[in-house]
């Protein structure tokens, strides 16, 4: 990379390229280069180890049961939800518009949200976190929360949780005092869950990345797609086919030969600076494979980032609803506020009915999780309702603003496009 540079720069001074205008793209190249070749160094720089043995891996104890299902929030979940909220409209919304731009989340905001804390929500206090219990609802309201400001921006900052997260449900003893440290510390690695691939009507479970034993361990052959700050991460959870026989899940760090990375900006998301992943023949030891290879494992997975996308749905369209409101009060057409029509009223009122419902799914299906109750029909039908009404909702938001929903000077085009992510996406983010 060193040579390579230095050959940049010296073309960069040449005077040829005044002559014939080319100073200004070749200058951009060689910024670009430059960004890109050190981002990759870093991601791949640190090193994973244990710096004790832990005797059993720790797993955090399913809440108790309460009687009758209750959505009001603990003291503890609503200063967590309040906290982030606040967070979230003082710094997520702020520059929503410009990482959306520039396909990449600002490293400061990132480093907020590790002071936040968010990312130890989910970690037991015996491994450096702040959890005692299941945590599924609390992160939903969290997830809620980040998305109210941003989805995009939502899904950056939580990737690093959905690695925590499986760690802490499926990784056994070894695995945690490798990796969890890193995660509770003051420099929290990029890292992210990987279970999409590119390819149309895709199935998370029928998957093409494949995973063969080895006598050494697995080698891994495959592509996944939209991977949240692919370019940054420094360990993934990879989902793959293991020997024909289902999908699994394994922990690869970013620095292992085969592992390389390509930018894939989408419709949406585009602030969470997604990527591809390839695996071409990664080599990994016996120790790489997460929560045994159990299928039930996976599709708990699955089922949790289901719930996580429905709490992200959930936020932006409260946020589609929030800017909605104000807007057609005050939009004048004809000598009235447009809000004054029953055909604007009515539309309004149907976001705010529908908001309601995939709320209330998606905080049924986390507690059916967190109590450790099955939670697949309860999954599935928050999914199936938020991706349907969150895209609706997304497209009323723009209808209602007219010509203006069509413009980056307001919010909602963007909110649109993200929204449409909820029903395409699998992985990313766990709850």
């Amino acid at each position: 990379m060193g040579a390579a540079l230095a050959a940049l720069n010296r073309l960069a001074s040449t005077a040829v390229l005044d002559r014939f205008g080319l100073r200004g793209p070749v200058q951009r190249g060689v910024y670009e280069a430059t960004r890109t070749g050190f981002t990759a160094v870093g991601a791949a720089s640190r090193t994973f180890a244990a710096a004790h043995r832990l005797g059993k891996p720790h797993r955090p104890v399913a809440t108790p049961e309460h009687g009758l299902f209750d959505l009001t929030p603990t003291d503890e979940q609503a200063m967590i939800r309040d906290t982030v909220t606040e967070f979230a409209a003082e710094r997520v919304r702020p520059v929503a518009a410009d990482a959306d731009a520039k396909c990449e989340a600002p490293q400061g905001l990132l480093t907020q949200v590790t002071e936040l804390g968010v990312t130890l929500v989910g970690v037991p206090e015996e491994l450096g976190g702040l959890g005692t219990e299941r945590s599924a609802v609390t992160a939903v309201l969290v997830a809620e929360a980040l998305a109210h400001g941003d989805m995009g921006l939502a899904v950056a900052c939580l990737a690093p949780s959905a690695v925590s997260t499986a760690l802490v449900l499926w990784g056994d003893a070894d695995q945690q005092a490798t990796y969890l440290p890193s995660f509770v510390g003051d420099t929290v690695p990029a890292a992210a869950l990987a279970v999409q691939e590119p390819r149309p009507l895709f199935d998370p479970f029928s998957l093409r990345a494949k995973a063969y034993r080895t006598a050494g361990g697995f080698v891994l052959t495959g592509v996944k797609a939209l991977v949240p700050r692919a370019a940054q991460a420094e360990l993934f959870v990879v989902a793959a086919d293991l020997d024909g026989r289902g999908p699994a899940l394994f922990v690869v760090e970013s620095g292992t030969a085969g592992v390389s990375v390509e930018a894939e900006p989408a419709m949406g998301l585009r602030a969470a600076g997604m990527g591809r992943l390839h695996l071409d023949k990664v080599a990994l030891p016996n120790s790489a494979l997460l929560g045994a290879g159990l299928s039930d494992v996976y599709a708990d997975c699955v089922r949790l980032s289901r719930i996580g996308w429905c709490a992200l749905a959930v936020g932006t369209a409260q946020a589609v609803l929030d800017y909605v409101i104000p807007y057609v009060n005050d939009r004048v057409a004809f000598g009235e506020p447009i809000s004054h029509r029953q055909s604007v009223a009515f539309k309004v009122a149907d976001i705010g009915i529908e908001l309601a419902g995939m709320r209330l799914l998606t905080y049924r299906a986390a507690s059916r999780a967190e109590r450790g109750m099955p939670f697949a029909r309860a999954a599935g039908l928050a999914r199936r309702l938020c991706a349907e009404k969150g895209m609706a909702i997304g497209n009323d938001g723009v209808q209602l603003l007219g010509g203006h929903g069509f413009v980056k000077e307001h919010p909602v085009e963007r909110w649109y496009r993200d929204l449409r992510a909820v029903g395409l996406v699998e992985g990313i983010m766990l709850v």
